[in-house]
C-alpha cells in the first residue's frame, strides 16, 4: 500500500502551512495561511484520495 504522508507534508510546508500540534491518535493539527483555518491530517496517509482531500482542506489546488 502506498504512503502519501511525506508528499502531503512537503506540499503543505512549501505552501506555507504550519504544523500546530499533535491531535488525537496519530493525527496532526496544521494551520493553512491560504484558508486561515486549522485542519487535521492523519499521521499515515495511505491513499491518493485522502491525500488530495487534505490538500483541499489546506486550500491547495494541486493534486497528487
Amino acid at each position: 500500500m502506498a504512503n502519501y504522508t511525506r508528499r502531503v507534508k512537503n506540499l503543505l510546508l512549501n505552501k506555507g502551512c504550519q504544523f500546530v500540534r499533535h491531535g488525537k491518535g496519530d493525527h496532526e493539527i496544521w494551520f493553512s495561511p491560504i484558508t486561515g483555518k486549522r485542519f487535521a491530517i492523519d499521521g499515515k496517509i495511505e491513499n491518493r484520495h485522502s491525500a488530495n482531500e487534505y490538500l483541499k482542506l489546506a486550500g491547495i489546488k494541486e493534486k497528487i
